[in-house]
């Protein structure tokens, strides 16, 4: 009986460490898992630089719309067309329309566009200024 308790101790003491197979496994798992952070991480980058230039649009559109505002009825850029100017990268562009709504209003539409890798990204707002 001795001897095969014997046995049973030398096989136990052999068994340290893990096998090269176990060590690929882990070393795959992990390697996978980096790669899906720092694909997020790009994900991530490219949704707040998206993020910025949302924000950054919507208050120029907003600040456009309550300037228009705040002008007398028959200011010049409250003329019935088209108007336009730049605000590097953006672009602000307002049409106004006389009596689309109501009569004695003008409709005041205020877009602010940009090019966001080279696609054409867009903010638009609605007014009604009544006479």
């Amino acid at each position: 009986m001795k001897r095969n308790y014997w046995i049973k101790l030398t096989k136990t003491n052999k068994e340290k460490g893990f096998t090269l197979m176990e060590v690929f496994v882990a070393v795959s798992v992990l390697a996978f898992g980096l790669l899906a952070v720092a694909s997020m991480q790009g994900t991530a980058i490219r949704g707040n630089h998206l993020s910025g230039n949302l924000t950054g649009a919507s208050t120029l559109a907003g600040d456009r719309v309550e300037k228009l505002m705040g002008m007398g009825y028959s200011d010049a850029e409250l003329n019935v067309g088209n108007h336009s100017e730049s605000s590097d990268p953006y672009t602000i562009s307002w049409t106004v329309a006389q009596d689309a709504a109501f009569n004695n209003t003008k409709t005041v539409n205020v877009r602010v566009s940009w090019n966001e890798r080279g696609t054409q990204k867009s903010v638009l707002m609605q007014c009604v200024k009544a006479r």
